[in-house]
């Protein structure tokens, strides 16, 4: 599965200059979906699928009103009329000036109003303070798509946002999709069309933030299109994640998030952009308190739980990334790197110090790097001295690659089926031979399909070799740290090896409630939290075993209960509202006789009444030892809604903190790969002799908890099941404690 990368480990990085790959097939033309039918609902009546918005009129419209257009000279709108004249006529769109006093603009005949407009337009950029009542006139002329770049809405507070709330609703009343507010010209910027292969597509939500990819053209890497969100008061970055998926010269999206308008839409758009196999890259501010504060100020937008928001992204294939530099980095080698034939890496170096250095860098971030066979070994020593290391890395020492045997090293190495991608740091220059090994690695290049990597170390970058011979070449990948390029190779594979597998959630999301989800309904309590007792028989209610327990309300019923559910027993207070038992003196363990229980009884009643604690009774139940002790249980977050955690239980869930997250829907196999990220993971299968774990039981336990949360998520605001005691293989998993909050 994808995660979020490491840092960068120095200042000085600059973008990759990656191996080109063919474009992808032209897929089928979607545009603005109606409204959904059932089956496209799930059993919450949430979509299923994402609206691809039939955006090829915004950015390639026939017609363009520029509505506030002005030539008077040192006018913000005149530089603005002026780039929007020429981005018209390169996209060859008729251009339409709007003023109410002026005859023309730059000699162009100006309209006085939009229904003087000599045409009906697709797109209309809107250079006036207030959008609102323009929106209302372009309605009247079936404008398909609107521009606002003014500011002063949700950005700014309160009474912004109560203004991009009047512009939302007048929005949606009129039928256009706008761009913006707080918006800028990135989406008119000046796009190069001269370079070749798939291209970045960019998506951005402060505009300078994308300059840096923006910047890349100009070492060949290609854009195809700039999406400069705002304040997203209707278009949003789900809308141009979608469109983006869905276009053929789109090898990888590019995005800096700052907020996202809602997490569903978000979810569905990245779940498309995995079902076709186009990257997605993206810098999600927001992961510190101070982060998320400056976020909100900038776009008025809920940040959402970063932990949350990680999961989420991961979950969908999303890569997050920390850096601008990252983001250049990554997406370009994603965008154009053919899909690798092998998942080994091979460092090749001309310093067994670089070799070593970056082989630990790269282990560390998890990239396999096999030992090469003997035969392989025994074939580079034909070219290498005996006495260095070509195991992997491969030491070939300086000297041979100032001649004829620089170039059979490097294709003795690509010719390994277990050699996915060739890296070679070039720590600093060191001519002629680091000019001899940049000329034979871009050569090879052009002669394989395996990815090749260089980092090119020095600080200068204006060395020959460099910016000539690698970053003239358009099939080896050339980056400035070590860092980054790990982090990008990383990448590069994880991605393939999600999309292979990659089943959409969605489409086995379920349709209609389970009748589980009737028999949970009547034990709702709106707005009120469930006794211990309340909370079990809604886990029984969705097929999750319990012990055996009895609720009593009596010292002799409590011996009763005992015998029937054997000794030793558990007793507990049970209550609504009664959350932290065990801090109260509330639960009793290893009871062995009649007489411990009716101590325990009065024992647990008076500690209630001095507490003020109302009891529905006392819990008898069956002790359940020799198991791993796991937490389950729903939260709902303000972005994405109902998300199910599990981790480790009793004591160490609030100590070690060792939990995973996902948001509903998902599959088995990202219920087990859950399990797999957790620190202590290595306990369900066994330590010190103790045996394995029902590691099948707690996946069925999760994927219940899912089904809750996907049936009951508008009325459980939280569930949690701790522990959940799980038994030695082919025993199961038992609900020892749960607590259940309903809205």
């Amino acid at each position: 599965m994808l995660g979020s990368t490491h840092g960068t480990l120095t200042t000085d990085s600059r973008p990759a200059r990656v191996v080109a790959c063919g474009e992808r097939p032209t897929p089928a033309v979607h545009s603005v979906a109606g409204p959904p039918g059932a089956s496209d609902l799930d059993v919450s009546g949430r979509p299923l699928h994402a609206d691809v918005p039939d955006l090829d009129k915004f950015f390639r419209p026939e017609s363009v009103a520029v509505i506030g257009a002005s030539d008077a000279e040192g006018r913000p709108n005149t530089g603005i009329t002026k780039q929007l004249i020429a981005w018209a006529e390169r996209v060859g769109a008729r251009l339409h000036p709007v003023h109410p006093t002026r005859e023309s603009v730059f000699g162009i005949p100006c309209a006085p109003s939009v229904a003087d407009l000599p045409e009906p337009v697709d797109l209309a950029v809107l250079l006036v303070g207030n959008p609102l009542p323009v929106i209302e006139e372009l309605a009247e002329s079936k404008v398909k798509f609107a521009v606002a770049f003014a500011s002063g809405f949700a950005e700014t507070g309160e009474e912004g946002a109560l203004a991009q709330t009047r512009l939302t609703a007048a929005v949606e009343r009129s039928g256009i999709r706008l761009l913006g507010p707080n918006t800028n010209l990135n989406a008119f910027e000046k796009f190069r069309d001269d370079l070749d292969g798939p291209a970045i597509a960019l998506i951005t939500q402060s505009g300078h933030q994308g300059r840096p990819v923006f910047a890349m053209q100009e070492i060949g890497v290609r854009l195809s299109h700039w999406a400069p969100t705002g304040n997203e008061a209707d278009l949003e970055t789900s809308d141009f994640l979608s469109y983006f998926a869905e276009q053929p010269e789109v090898g990888a999206i590019a995005c800096y998030i700052e907020g996202l308008k809602d997490g569903r839409s978000f979810l569905l758009a990245a779940d498309r952009a995995a079902q076709r196999g186009v990257p997605v890259v993206a810098v999600k501010v927001g992961r510190t308190e101070a982060g998320a504060k400056m976020a909100a100020s900038h776009t008025g937008k809920l940040t959402g739980a970063d932990d949350v928001v990680d999961a989420a992204m991961r979950q969908f294939g999303v890569i997050r990334v920390d850096g601008l530099d990252e983001l250049q980095d990554v997406s370009a080698l994603l965008a154009r790197a053919r899909k690798p034939q092998a998942d080994g890496v091979v460092v090749y170096s001309i310093s067994g110090g670089t070799g070593a250095h970056f082989s630990d860098l790269a282990t560390e971030a998890g990239l396999e790097l096999p030992t090469l066979s003997e035969a392989k070994q025994d074939e580079l020593h034909e070219w290498i001295p005996s006495y260095l290391n070509v195991a992997n890395p491969v030491d070939n020492g300086g000297h041979p690659v100032g001649d004829w045997r620089g170039r059979k090293i490097i294709d003795a190495i690509l010719a390994d089926p277990s050699v996915g991608v060739l890296i070679c740091p070039i720590t600093g220059p060191f001519p002629p031979m680091s000019d001899k090994l940049a000329q034979d690695l871009v050569d090879a290049a052009e002669q394989t399909d395996k990815l090749i990597c260089v980092v090119w170390g020095s600080p200068v970058g204006t060395e020959e070799a460099y910016r000539t011979t690698l970053l003239g070449s358009s099939r080896v990948a050339t980056f400035r740290t070590f860092s980054n390029c790990i982090t990008a190779v990383r990448a590069y594979l994880d991605h393939h090896k999600f999309t292979d597998g990659y089943r959409s959630p969605f489409e086995e999301a379920p349709r209609t409630p389970s009748p589980s989800f009737r028999k949970a309904q009547a034990l709702m309590r709106p707005g009120q939290q469930l006794s211990e007792h309340a909370a079990k028989q809604l886990l029984r209610a969705y097929g999750i075993r319990v012990p055996r327990e009895q609720l009593v309300t009596s010292a002799a019923a409590a011996v009763r209960a005992a015998g029937l559910v054997g000794y030793p027993v558990v007793m507990k207070a049970s209550g609504a509202q009664l959350a932290h038992k065990t801090e109260l003196g509330l639960v009793k363990v290893g009871l062995t006789s009649a007489s411990q229980v009716r101590d325990a009884y009065r024992e647990l009643t008076d500690i209630a009444r001095y507490e003020g604690i109302k009891l529905d009774g006392i819990l008898v139940c069956q002790m359940v030892e020799k198991g791993v002790e796991m937490v389950v249980g729903v939260t709902h977050d303000s972005l994405f809604g109902p998300t199910v955690t599990v981790g480790l239980g009793g004591v160490l869930v609030e100590v070690l903190r060792d939990a995973a997250v996902a948001v509903p829907p998902f599959t088995e196999d990202h219920a087990r790969a859950m399990l797999s990220q957790l620190r202590g993971a290595a306990l369900l299968d066994g330590v010190r002799g103790g045996p394995p774990v029902d590691v099948d039981a707690l996946v069925e336990v999760v994927l219940r908890v899912q089904r809750m949360a996907l049936e009951l998520g508008d009325e459980l605001a939280e569930l949690d099941i701790n522990p959940l005691m799980v038994l030695p293989r082919g025993q199961g998993a038992v609900a020892l404690d749960a607590l259940a909050v309903c809205r």
